[in-house]
């Protein structure tokens, strides 16, 4: 299937050590992604191709209804996602009024009602944050059904249903990141330490902790497996103390986190959380045991939030990974504008992630407050 890029927000802003730039999605995550010539132009004629679709209709957007269904509004990534996106839709030219987003409760049942509501008002085209990606067929045939176009976003549907979308030419579409190069950056972020500087119990491995989000999420489960394999493929030996899902929530991962300091103490040196609202729970959770991060214990998280950054500034976070908003969100607007100005799109549209350490941190706060 073929695949289209788009441009990270940061590729200009960014020092020479923040990596940058969007690609194709790999078999396996891309550590450094560089951007050639043939890429930078695929960037420009996407961009290019989306301003031309907006223009073209001069003001016909304004008439264009939007459904958008988020899988829950309290989660902090999604929250400033979709508050992106209802910006960035009505810079195009879009009502606000005719820009619905809806929250789905983290529960696919709410959620499909909402789907189902949106097709009996006749909204123009969907984008669609599925609280179950296995939900995705579903989904996928009852908004098709309806002839209207269709964008998922965050949550990657399986590689069958996106080949089907190719196979049987829908006008459906993904937007996100290739999660496992999120993980591989978690890894890589610990790994650069050394082991010198890990091993603080001294038995030869990384003892570590890992807190999921939920486990249906294909981004949990490549965060998981990819970030532990970036260990492993710096040559390290692993040693998982316990795996547990924290379902993206803050207090769960402080109650995780507390239980396992508590069992198994100073032979924990890396805690890993899917995301940075964990990571901060398992912060407060590491601070409450009399530990110090960059200290005596190793902490990651994934999303790059204001809070996180600031921690990892403050030396209170290793690192973490830019999920890049932005430029998500932007290529969502641009995908469903592509589709009703009858531009079309590829089936899979793509960016990457950013490691972000103390080297970086101030920069990427100083993009997304």
């Amino acid at each position: 299937m073929k695949r289209k890029a788009v441009s990270l927000v940061l590729a200009l802003t960014m020092v020479a050590s923040v990596v940058a730039g969007c690609g194709s999605k790999q078999e396996e995550a891309t550590t450094e992604p560089a951007a050639t010539e043939d890429a930078a132009a695929e960037k420009t004629d996407a961009a290019d191709t989306a301003d031309a679709a907006a223009e073209a209709v001069d003001g016909d957007l304004a008439d264009k209804k939007v459904g958008v269904c988020i899988y829950q509004f309290s989660d902090n990534f999604m929250t400033l996602f979709r508050t992106e996106l209802q910006s960035y839709l009505e810079s195009k030219g879009f009502k606000a009024e005719n820009i619905k987003i809806v929250d789905g409760a983290n529960d696919q049942a709410t959620q499909s009602g909402q789907i189902d509501n949106f097709i009996t008002e006749g909204v123009d085209v969907m984008i669609v944050n599925p609280v179950n990606s296995s939900s995705a067929a579903t989904i996928t045939d009852k908004v098709v059904a309806a002839n209207i176009p269709l964008v998922y976003i965050n949550r990657e549907p399986d590689a069958t249903e996106e080949q089907r979308w190719a196979d049987e030419n829908m006008d459906v579409t993904y937007v996100g990141c290739d999660a496992r190069q999120s993980g591989t950056f978690q890894g890589e972020i610990i790994a650069d330490l050394g082991l010198d500087a890990i091993d603080l119990n001294k038995n030869g491995k990384v003892d570590y902790i890992m807190v999921e989000g939920d486990p249906e999420n294909v981004d949990a489960q490549y965060r998981t497996e990819f970030s532990v394999k970036a260990l492993e493929d710096a040559g390290l030996e692993v040693n998982c103390l316990t795996d547990q899902v924290g379902n993206w929530q803050q207090d769960q991962a402080q109650q995780i986190v507390a239980n396992a300091l508590g069992q198994y103490g100073n032979d924990v040196e890396v805690v890993f959380c899917n995301n940075d609202a964990m990571a901060m729970g398992a912060l407060q959770a590491i601070q409450s045991a009399g530990r110090t991060v960059g200290k005596d214990i190793y902490l990651v998280g994934v999303d790059a939030l204001s809070e996180a950054l600031e921690a990892v500034i403050a030396g209170n976070l290793t690192g973490t990974v830019f999920n890049d908003h932005f430029s998500q969100s932007h290529s969502a607007a641009d995908a469903a504008i592509n589709y009703l100005t009858g531009a079309g799109n590829e089936h899979y549209i793509g960016c990457d992630y950013v490691k972000v350490t103390q080297d970086n941190a101030q920069e990427v706060l100083d993009m997304v407050k």
